[in-house]
């Protein structure tokens, strides 16, 4: 049997501040797709594209407690 391995958690605040760098991203695309393309988008269309970037907002918002919880963490040990 594998032995498993330890928990490392050493790059994770870097890894979870990429990660929101790029849900941030995504969000200003999926804006500036609307405001050029909005015209030619349904209102379902652009209705999908304002819950997602809601969703996106509330992962953001997690993944920004789990950066404090890393930074307390690093901190005591």
């Amino acid at each position: 049997m594998a032995k498993p391995k330890p928990d490392d958690r050493s790059d994770n605040q870097e890894r979870i501040e990429n990660i929101i760098g790029h849900t941030l991203q995504n969000m200003d695309e999926a804006n500036d797709y609307v405001k050029a393309h909005g015209e030619e988008m349904s209102e379902e269309e652009k209705q999908q594209i304002r819950e997602k970037n809601q969703r996106r907002e509330q992962s953001i918002e997690g993944l920004r407690e789990e950066i404090k919880d890393e930074a307390a963490y690093q901190k005591s040990h």
